[in-house]
């Protein structure tokens, strides 16, 4: 029987490997590396396509998908590694998805690697914490991240030649509809599409996975998020908002979201590291899809749209940069959207405007960025925006900078 589900699967892997397929934007491959290759991200983000077109491309693997039940009952894992071996041909590389669904998977994982199998694993984010990595896998594991499309993904989509005015409007389709790679590509109703994903994160990720007792409050919490995405928050202002009693339910509950990869927060930023733990977060939504599909709003908030992409796209970077993200404000209310932190030093201070054609706006914003690099010390500032470019130097109080202007799509396009 086992070696009849290995040989479906391995067909139902054939057919899926015919669908079109766009190339991720990552620096990682397998090769000679013997390190256990661990894909995390967003559910639904395309991470068993990209293991299976990239991660193994050119080599000869061995595919199994634990996301069924009839594996469920199998108590000897020698018994499927011999399915696999006979079906695939005794491979040398193994792409497990789904591992968590594997009893004492952490256990056999090590086994397989100790026995000279190079491995590609995916599963549950919960389970494949970078934190807890460390402690389940006892041998060298790395990291592999894939989100939604980028837009320079969304772009290969597409595959038509498009011109600029075509990218400028397809940029707008990918501020409202997000990155998810499966509507796209099969043309399915992306709204109704998102709807659903969502609750599958709440219900079977988050409220199945930890025995939340009151799902009703958690599905407020993410709702009344991802309707707040950019804003500034504290703890003690969501239980307000959303009628729960309990910080500490509040802040278990954010983590759990966090972890599901739907929202990400960012402190403030301070040399102190203590100020920045006390300090409000802002909250961003990973994917702005999310937003147009669950959120309780009446009209489309471009600006907030734009922040949140700009927020997601810099997140992902300092991950792969092992840079810090921050946001910045003083005691007069003056906020930078986005502070990078690389080393013990600042190296960008970024404000996202949707245009800077109001003399108050443009004011606004250039004073905060100044103000903040005198304070911080850092010259190299940014104004993200719809359409202006330029490089313009300004002075304020006696700080004197030069300040960059850029298109958001061409910054999309060009920092990837």
């Amino acid at each position: 029987m086992i070696r009849d589900i290995v040989l479906s699967q391995k067909r139902e892997l054939e057919q899926r490997m015919q669908e079109k397929y766009v190339p991720r934007s990552t620096n990682i491959a397998v090769g000679s590396s013997d390190m256990i290759h661990v894909i995390i991200g967003p559910r639904r983000a395309g991470k068993s396509f990209f293991g299976m077109h990239q991660l193994v491309q050119g080599e000869k693997f061995g595919f199994l998908n634990l996301d069924d039940e009839r594996l469920v009952k199998v108590q000897n894992f020698d018994e499927i590694l011999e399915a696999i071996m006979a079906v695939y041909g005794n491979p040398s590389f193994l792409l497990l998805d789904e591992i968590q669904n594997l009893a004492d998977w952490e256990l056999i994982v090590n086994r397989l690697q100790r026995q000279g199998f190079r491995l590609v694993i995916t599963g549950s984010n919960s389970n494949l914490l970078s934190s807890e990595l460390a402690t389940h896998l006892t041998g060298r594991h790395l990291p592999v991240y894939i989100f939604t499309f980028t837009f320079s993904e969304f772009l290969a989509a597409i595959e038509n030649e498009l011109t600029e005015p075509e990218k400028i409007e397809k940029f707008n389709d990918w501020l409202i509809s997000g990155g998810y790679p499966e509507p796209l590509m099969k043309g399915l109703n992306i709204k109704d599409y998102l709807k659903v994903l969502f609750d599958s994160i709440l219900y079977k990720d988050i409220v199945k996975r930890y025995k939340i007792r009151q799902p009703g409050s958690l599905e407020n919490l993410a709702v009344w998020l991802i309707s707040n995405t950019a804003a500034e928050f504290s703890l003690n202002s969501i239980c307000a908002q959303v009628r729960i009693s309990s910080v500490h339910t509040v802040k278990k509950y954010l983590h759990y979201l966090e972890e599901s990869f739907v929202f990400f927060t960012l402190p403030v930023f301070s040399f102190k590291v203590g100020e920045q733990h006390r300090g409000n977060k802002k909250i961003y939504c990973f994917d702005n899809g999310f937003r147009q599909a669950k959120a309780f709003q009446f009209s489309d908030n471009w600006g907030k749209l734009l922040e949140n992409a700009v927020a997601s796209e810099l997140f992902k970077r300092c991950l792969y940069q092992g840079s810090k993200l921050f946001y910045w404000k003083d005691r007069d209310q003056q906020e930078v959207d986005f502070v990078v932190q690389a080393g013990s030093k600042v190296s960008d201070l970024i404000q996202v405007c949707w245009n800077v054609n109001q003399p108050k706006t443009l004011d606004r914003e250039v004073r905060s960025l100044l103000k903040a690099s005198e304070k911080l010390n850092c010259d190299r500032l940014l104004i993200i925006t719809m359409s202006e470019e330029k490089r313009e130097d300004f002075s304020w109080f006696g700080v004197h900078r030069k300040i960059e202007f850029v298109s958001a799509w061409k910054w999309m396009l060009e920092n990837e």
